[in-house]
């Protein structure tokens, strides 16, 4: 216990506010996970590893405990009676065995809140998933926002998953010569996950005393062009917590709590070429064909909006912290919905993305997150879920492994993210597994009660996009 108790900490600011806000059950921020294997995985091994893997993280063995009348932050603490079978568990899929039975069974789990006295996480391995050659399966891996974020739960994935089927056998040179800059970094975190040299503690790294030591003597020594910096911070703040009093759009208008959750793939060596084409990113492509997607969905309701506003979790991440907490800042603005051609389209989204990237209120996210939370929760509730329920959309894009990974000798085929709407209409998440962009789509069901229309929209909004390629 006393091993335990040294992990034990208050939450950081911005975590405390993803945990805050969820008095209204439309904020709640569940991220599921998916993970496609080509053949059954070994239970006992999985088992296993996952019980291990909580003793080398110890925030999957911590439960919060809120002080009485928000004396102080939320903190994390060890959860003395940790039951690994109430995690981690065993279900067979009903019925055909299809990725739409897969689907509908994961449905209820995303929508469900945690038991706020336990660990925030339950895994599920879903057995009976027709395949080609076989029963396949799948594993769902549920994760409140406040443990970590999307790339954060990458490196947390990569603790348990091997480089090959059987590590025991494995001479450690099973890995391709030449891979791209992204692929390369993702599997350098895979490698150091593997060996165990990660650091064992979680926790947001503490710059803010840094920082301001830093601003403070750049003021003594510039006094007039810190003055303009101050002014620009400013701006930049106004800009971000600007407010909204509803949607842009005319017909997603709604919130509530249904969800439906929707997949399908992409090829990653397309969307790449397309990118290059476009003297263009991978992201700035991906989120140019949701924009063409939701676009045409808006059509086909005899809408035509200029604009509609978009969430982005932008990455803060550096190569130091740890996997635990969050690490991004979500950047909400309007995107033009109007641009006809596609590539026009997508240089006028890049060029947006990198100028939102650049504003300097992002960097204090940390900041305005403990501002937020000093507030009481009903009224931190209703400013910070009122900006969020008048965006429109979120668009997430997370790297994922490059190179085939391994479940207790079980072969992950692909790998899709369910990331909550935050009280927008959709989410569509995007994460690159091998060769495959895998595309997963959370819907809100009040939102966007003709859901087959969406998805049909945004699959039609990134074929036109692969037509570039």
């Amino acid at each position: 216990m006393a091993e335990a108790a040294r992990f034990a900490h208050h939450m950081s600011d911005e975590d405390a506010l993803m945990w805050n806000i969820e008095k209204d059950p439309v904020l709640r921020s569940t991220i599921v996970a998916v993970a496609l294997f080509d053949s059954v995985p070994d239970w006992e091994r999985l088992r296993r590893r996952i019980d291990r893997t909580t003793c080398f993280i110890p925030r999957l063995r911590q439960r919060v405990v809120s002080p009485p009348f928000r004396i102080a932050p939320p903190r994390w603490t060890a959860e003395p009676t940790f039951d690994l079978d109430f995690h981690l568990r065993r279900a067979r899929l009903a019925g055909s065995g299809t990725m739409r039975a897969l689907l509908d069974a994961l449905q209820p789990i995303a929508t469900a809140s945690f038991d706020r006295a336990r660990p925030l996480w339950e895994f599920t391995l879903f057995e009976g998933l027709d395949g080609p050659d076989g029963e396949r399966a799948a594993f769902a891996m549920k994760v409140h926002h406040s443990v970590t974020d999307g790339v954060g739960g990458m490196e947390l994935l990569a603790h348990f998953v091997d480089l090959v089927p059987d590590p025991a056998e494995s001479s450690g040179d099973d890995v391709p010569a030449a891979l791209a800059p992204e692929d390369a970094r993702m599997l350098d975190v895979v490698r150091r996950s593997l060996a165990h040299n990660r650091r064992r503690a979680f926790g947001i790294a503490r710059r803010v005393p840094a920082g301001v030591a830093h601003a403070t003597a750049r003021a003594i020594r510039h006094p007039v062009g810190s003055a303009s910096d101050v002014l620009r911070t400013t701006r930049s703040v106004v800009r971000t917590l600007a407010p909204a009093t509803a949607p842009m759009s005319p017909i997603m208008i709604r919130r509530g709590l249904g969800r439906r959750l929707e997949a399908f793939d992409v090829p990653l060596d397309d969307l790449r070429r397309v990118a290059k084409a476009s003297e263009a990113s991978l992201n700035d492509v991906f989120v140019a064909a949701v924009v063409g997607g939701v676009r045409r969905y808006h059509e086909r309701h005899g809408a035509a909006p200029v604009e509609l506003r978009m969430t982005l979790p932008i990455n803060l991440r550096q190569g130091d912290d740890d996997a635990g907490g969050n690490r991004f800042a979500p950047a909400r603005f309007p995107v033009p919905t109007s641009i006809d051609d596609p590539r026009e389209r997508i240089a006028a989204l890049g060029a947006l993305i990198r100028e939102w990237r650049a504003e300097p209120a992002l960097q204090m996210t940390s900041t305005l997150a403990g501002v937020l939370n000093r507030l009481p929760t009903a009224t931190t509730t209703a400013l910070f879920g009122g900006m969020l329920k008048c965006c429109d959309f979120v668009t997430s894009n997370i790297p994922g492994a490059p190179v085939p990974v391994y479940v207790a000798g079980a072969r992950v085929e692909r790998l899709y993210a369910f990331a909550p709407p935050a009280g927008a209409a959709f989410n569509v998440a995007l994460i690159s597994h091998c060769d495959t962009c895998c595309i997963g789509v959370v819907i809100d069901t009040v939102a966007v009660p003709d859901h087959e229309m969406l998805l049909g929209c945004l699959r039609t909004g990134f074929d036109e996009i692969l037509a570039l390629a």
